[in-house]
Order: structure tokens, then C-alpha cells, then sequence
């Protein structure tokens, strides 16, 4: 049986004007008018994009503003798999057409947030100042010369002439828009994808790795996939990670405490657990226990007490800094002293 051809493409490509290619493409273009998508040919034609990056991105641009765009809403979309997906999603991500981050809405609520550029590299470029908005053509008022110069006709007088409506005056030219300032430089306040990222700090160390420190480490570690077979570590791993746990010891972490640690809440399943184990040692080291006279309080500040005196007149105890005699003494000499 033969295989059917399409005679409707074949008769138009009959129709095409001027002499066609020997080989390669010929295009039948008809104009859209309704139900499409522009699609620039930085991206169509894009170098460092695969063709399914392409293809996805010019999905993604087609579709209407709210919809899901995430893995498993496009995998439930098209006929393509979630890892399929997720390599063209990072490729859009690595070459800047796609970004991906996470928003808090005002309910509390965690969102991911896709938003989708069809021309990124016009994002880096200085946006230039908007030009004053001008009238079109037929909204400009035009004066021929012929209008200029022409007389002007009375109609002849008649004995009781209609009323005529008075000429409505001509609008007023619009006021120019005043010249507007030069935008900023545009400035990227993200970091591209392709920036260097900071190094991760290192592994903690302790300040001398004992042989019996090395020992209850050395079997920490590899007494984890007793408790999760997820952390299952090879030999060498273990003696690179021997080191962390010991700084954790030497500052008097339990090794229950550790395992917990090193095992609570950890994803599933748990693709790298030598990273793992590395990252949690590191950012979640405790701090070293306070000495001794860290935890005694200072002490209290005490007012200084005026000590008792007695007066050398009546022999009568009051508080004074230094000996002398007592109020009343000193209210008796003074009337005697006014007095004479």
C-alpha cells in the first residue's frame, strides 16, 4: 500500500513566488490570527540549549499567566518523563529564561513562584529613556496654503435670516510632555545562576585526636546503618569523617546525641550520605561547655553602711563617718552661738 501524501502542502508549495531552493527547508508561512505565540530566535535557535529545553520553553511561553509549571504539572501535561523535565527545566534555569523561588504569601503560606523571561540577555542591557508620546498624524491640525489664501464669501443678506449656530472654537494644541530624565543603569540585584558559589566551611577538627577519641568515632560512624540503613558509609568515608565527630566529643556531646543528630529528619531517600553526615557535622557543631567561673554570678554591689559613732557631748549613739557630736549637740551650739 502506498504511503499517503499530503497534496494540500504540496499544492502550496506550487503556489510559492520566485525560484525555490535546490535543498534544504522551504517554508509554507500563513499569518496566525488567532490562538499563537512570538517566539524569538535567540531561543529557537539558542546554541547552548538543547532541543527539549527549546521545546519546553516555548510551551512554557504559551501558556496562560497562573499556570503550574512545575515537574509533575508538566509531566501530567505532556507525554514526556519528570527526569526529562527536570533537565530542561535547569538548562532554561542555567541559561537565565527560567527562575524558580520560593515567596511567603500573607497568609503564611510557602509558595514556589516560576517566573519565565522570553529574552533575558534584554534584562542586562541599560533600559532606554520613553520618548515624549506624539499626536498621530490625523490628530494633527493642517493648514494648506490654498485654505490660507482663499477669500472668504458672505452669503447675501435676506430679509429674515435663520439663526446660525455660533463656530466652535478649535481645541487646544496639546501641551508637549516634558522631557523625561534618563533611566538608571539597569543593575542585577540576583546573582546569576553561573556565579561562583562561597566555599563550604570545612569539617571540624578537634585539638588532639586521641587514639580513644578515634576509636568510639571510628565506631559511631559505623554503627549509623545499624540505625538507618540509609547511612550505610564506606571505609574511607568514614576515616575522612572521624575527625568531625571527635570535635563533637572533645566539646562533651553525648554519642547518642550525635547519632540523633546525624540521623533526625533526614530525607528520603538519602542520595549522598557522605555529604550529608559531612554537612550536618559542620553547621550544626555545639558550642564548647562554659567553665566554671563562666557560670558563677557576679557579685551583688552592696551600699556602703554608715557605721554607729557616739557624740561626745550626750553620749548618745547616731550614725556619722567620722566621731563628733549628734544633731541635737550641734542644734544646742548653734542657738548658744546665736544667742550671744
Amino acid at each position: 500500500m502506498d504511503t499517503s501524501q499530503n497534496t494540500a502542502l504540496l499544492r502550496a508549495l506550487t503556489e510559492l513566488p520566485g525560484p525555490l531552493p535546490a535543498r534544504g527547508v522551504i517554508h509554507v508561512v500563513i499569518r496566525h490570527t488567532d490562538r499563537f505565540t512570538v517566539v524569538g530566535n535567540d531561543l529557537a535557535q539558542h546554541p547552548g540549549l538543547s532541543t527539549t529545553a527549546v521545546g519546553f520553553a516555548v510551551r512554557i511561553q504559551s501558556l496562560p499567566q497562573g499556570t503550574e509549571v512545575g515537574i509533575k504539572a508538566l509531566a501530567a501535561r505532556f507525554p514526556e518523563g519528570e527526569k526529562l523535565i527536570a533537565a530542561a527545566l535547569r538548562e532554561l534555569e542555567t541559561h537565565g529564561y527560567l527562575q524558580r523561588a520560593r515567596t511567603r504569601l500573607p497568609n503564611g503560606r510557602i509558595v514556589t513562584r516560576t517566573v519565565f523571561c522570553n529574552q533575558p540577555t534584554a534584562l542586562l542591557r541599560p533600559r532606554a529613556a520613553a520618548a515624549p508620546p506624539q499626536l498621530p498624524p490625523a490628530a494633527r491640525p493642517i493648514t494648506t496654503h490654498a485654505q490660507a489664501s482663499e477669500p472668504t464669501v458672505k452669503p447675501e443678506a435676506s430679509p429674515e435670516p435663520d439663526p446660525q449656530p455660533e463656530p466652535t472654537p478649535d481645541p487646544p494644541a496639546p501641551l508637549a510632555a516634558p522631557p523625561q530624565a534618563a533611566a538608571p543603569p539597569f543593575v542585577r540585584l540576583v546573582p546569576p545562576p553561573t556565579a561562583p558559589k562561597p566555599p563550604r566551611p570545612p569539617l571540624p577538627r578537634p585539638r588532639e585526636l586521641t587514639p580513644e577519641l578515634e576509636r568510639i568515632s571510628t565506631a559511631l560512624l559505623s554503627d549509623l546503618r545499624h540505625h538507618a540503613p540509609q547511612f550505610t558509609l564506606s571505609e574511607e568515608h568514614v576515616r575522612e569523617l572521624v575527625p568531625g565527630v571527635a570535635a563533637w566529643l572533645e566539646r562533651d556531646a553525648h554519642p547518642d546525641t550525635i547519632r540523633h543528630t546525624l540521623t533526625i529528619n533526614a530525607p528520603e531517600p538519602v542520595n549522598y550520605p557522605y555529604q550529608f553526615v559531612k554537612h550536618r557535622l559542620t553547621v550544626l557543631l555545639p558550642p564548647p561547655l562554659p567553665g566554671a567561673h563562666d557560670l558563677t554570678p557576679p557579685p551583688a554591689r552592696r551600699n556602703p553602711v554608715t557605721p554607729f559613732q557616739t557624740c561626745d557631748g550626750c553620749e548618745r549613739a547616731f550614725r556619722a563617718p567620722t566621731p563628733g557630736h549628734c544633731r541635737d549637740c550641734r542644734n544646742e551650739v548653734a542657738y548658744a552661738q546665736a544667742a550671744a
